[in-house]
């Protein structure tokens, strides 16, 4: 970010349950046996059940399964239920109990979860609809495509879903590694409630989901020449692969020598203010006319690297990420004295006389804006750049011995084109034909859209 101390501001921008009807034709209403081109999951404890695309040989299209929660729905199929468990529906069953227009064109690669009055139909069958997601809105009666935010998988041509808590899809793809499988599709969670309030329309967020867990990203401010830079310049030397810096986004111009995604990731005044109002940026700010800040993608990239992300930024964008849905350390940096500061700008003897009383006047404010209560989790007073750098360590708990401690990666393996799931409690069991059970455990679960789902755990079932 610039060395001026930019003014932040923000840029103008500008359950009724549906019941099936229960006399749906169906071969188990006739006291037939299940037609073999169907299957119907396990019905999961909790109240859910999961959605599953099924391949026939009779026909291009595929059935459909529906999400119900035992509350939505009543039971078609006269099945006996476990007390809060749901039957999963066909979409052609479904379309029968519809009335006052619902019309869902049966397609390949599509899935469909209800949620409360409203059946969101996750993808498409080709390269450019297979992320789409549509929304039917019973009370209206009408389909609405929504505001998608967030970074969308590359294809959904063959995936299963469950609904968790009411507020998010697991959606888990079929024929790829385990580490490109999981994504959420958020539709009623805290970030997706504020987006409504700024689009005023219906807004749904894709978060990729991680398996393990990332360190806090550390969140540095202070004033111009307290010390902050020669801090981490001291992490960074001592421990070279622990620590990483995020690439700022700015709309100026390349200077000359700079690359693209190296020193910054150069855009335009329209696409960041867009991406900006869609939530995918911590903080930012209006510098002599050009706009520079921080992505969500920029932080996630870094902990993508099994690094730990270094934020160095002023305490108006400080603000900006503590009340954003990162979960970082912040930790200010401040000088024994304003004389002290002062002394050492003026030891550099790089600026004019202006210069440094502008970095002066913009340096009292800071100091006075670091005193703010539940903004910085650590105050670090530099009066001995030593002593102040252990201190640091000591707030981040780490030592030179961690330097060389290798980072266990996940084990990648490949999960089937024909998958099953079933959602107990916080576990969901992945079915994968012949292949060995696999369990996807939700319960440490953090972060979310726009940035990544982290705390993922996915391992071997054990019987």
């Amino acid at each position: 970010m610039p060395s001026q101390t930019p003014k932040r501001s923000s840029l103008p921008f500008n359950r009724p349950s549906r019941q099936p009807n229960s006399s749906i034709d169906h071969p188990f209403n006739q006291n037939k046996g299940l037609d073999p081109r169907e299957e119907i999951l396990d019905l999961a404890p909790g109240g859910s059940c999961v959605s599953k695309r099924l391949n026939t040989d009779h026909s291009t299209s595929a059935p459909l399964f529906f999400h119900f929660s035992s509350s939505d729905c009543v039971n078609p199929l006269n099945i006996a239920l476990p007390q809060g468990e749901a039957p999963a529906l066909f979409v052609d069953d479904v379309q029968k109990s519809f009335s006052n227009g619902f019309d869902l064109k049966q397609k390949d690669f599509e899935t469909a979860v209800v949620v409360g009055h409203k059946t969101y139909v996750i993808g498409g069958t080709d390269e450019l609809t297979s992320s789409r997601v549509r929304i039917f809105d019973k009370l209206t009666g009408e389909w609405v495509i929504p505001t998608i935010l967030g970074t969308k998988p590359e294809s959904l041509k063959g995936h299963s879903c469950v609904l968790l808590n009411k507020n998010r899809i697991l959606i888990i793809k079929e024929n790829c590694k385990s580490n490109e499988s999981v994504w959420f599709l958020e539709v009623d969670t805290q970030f997706i409630r504020d987006q409504k309030k700024k689009f005023e329309t219906e807004v749904v967020a894709w978060s990729k989901g991680v398996i393990g867990n990332a360190e806090r990203p550390i969140v540095i401010s202070g004033p111009s020449g307290v010390g902050k830079g020669t801090l981490i310049n001291m992490l960074m030397k001592e421990f070279p692969t622990m620590f990483g810096f995020s690439v700022s986004h700015t709309t100026r111009a390349p200077r000359e020598k700079e690359q693209n995604g190296v020193h910054y990731h150069f855009t335009t005044h329209g696409v960041m203010e867009e991406d900006i109002k869609s939530g995918k940026f911590l903080e930012f700010a209006a510098v002599h006319g050009n706009l520079y800040g921080t992505s969500v993608e920029a932080v996630d990239v870094v902990a993508d690297a099994g690094k730990r992300c270094i934020l160095d930024i002023d305490v108006q964008g400080a603000r900006l990420v503590r009340a954003s849905s990162l979960e970082a350390i912040f930790i200010f940096v401040r000088p024994p004295s304003f004389e002290e500061l002062e002394k050492r700008l003026r030891a550099r003897g790089t600026e004019t006389e202006e210069q440094i009383q502008k970095r002066l006047r913009n340096a009292k404010a800071e100091l006075e804006e670091g005193n703010s209560p539940g903004l910085f989790d650590h105050i670090l007073v530099n009066d001995d750049i030593e002593a102040c750098y252990e201190r640091l360590k000591n707030i981040l708990g780490i030592s030179e011995s961690m330097n060389a401690a290798p980072v266990t990666a996940s084990k990648v393996f490949d999960l089937s084109v024909d998958l099953s799931l079933s959602k107990i409690n916080e576990k969901i069991l992945i079915n994968r034909g012949d292949a060995e059970q696999k369990v996807l455990d939700l319960s440490s679960m953090k972060g979310g859209a726009p940035g990544r789902t982290r705390g993922l755990d996915m391992h071997a079932f054990d019987q």
